[in-house]
């Protein structure tokens, strides 16, 4: 099995030293989901829910989240990230959320492309909690993971 590379000599929790690695370009996409009741679906087409608009909100929360993720998940370097998009779609069984991050850096942006879709999916519970206790988040994955050398 491959040596976890987070942890010390000791077995001890520890950021990984990437200032050895090249800058690069670093892209990761990721998605989510959100299954809903119907007539919540429908309340969120029409732009009924008391919170306002769903999906818009969700997007707006997702690209937040991305941008605070060293400070949510501990071994996570800081991150100059260059770009972050947010797409919520509504499906036919609820709300499906994807979400893609860019960086130029010494280590991969995955973790704000799912941090994005994760608070995406809370926010879009939160908004609409008081009209349905159906909700089931999950299918939170990574797509895909790009590095590309700049020069």
């Amino acid at each position: 099995m491959k040596k976890f590379s987070h942890t010390d000599t000791k077995g001890k929790a520890s950021m990984v030293d990437v200032s050895e690695k090249p800058i690069q370009l670093r892209t990761a996409t990721a998605r989510g989901t959100i299954q809903l009741a119907a007539e919540t679906l429908q309340l969120i087409r029409e732009n009924e829910i008391k919170k306002g608009d769903v999906l818009t909100v969700a997007e707006i929360a997702g690209i937040q989240a991305a941008k605070q993720t060293p400070f949510l998940i501990p071994l996570c370097h800081p991150l100059s990230v260059t770009k972050i998009h947010v797409k919520c779609t509504l499906t036919e069984y609820g709300v499906e959320v994807e979400s893609m991050a860019r960086c130029t850096g010494q280590t991969g942006v995955e973790m704000e492309a799912l941090t994005a879709v994760s608070v995406a999916l809370l926010t879009i519970y939160d908004m609409c909690k008081a009209v349905d206790k159906t909700m089931v988040m999950g299918e939170i994955r990574l797509l895909d993971k790009k590095k590309e050398n700049i020069i």
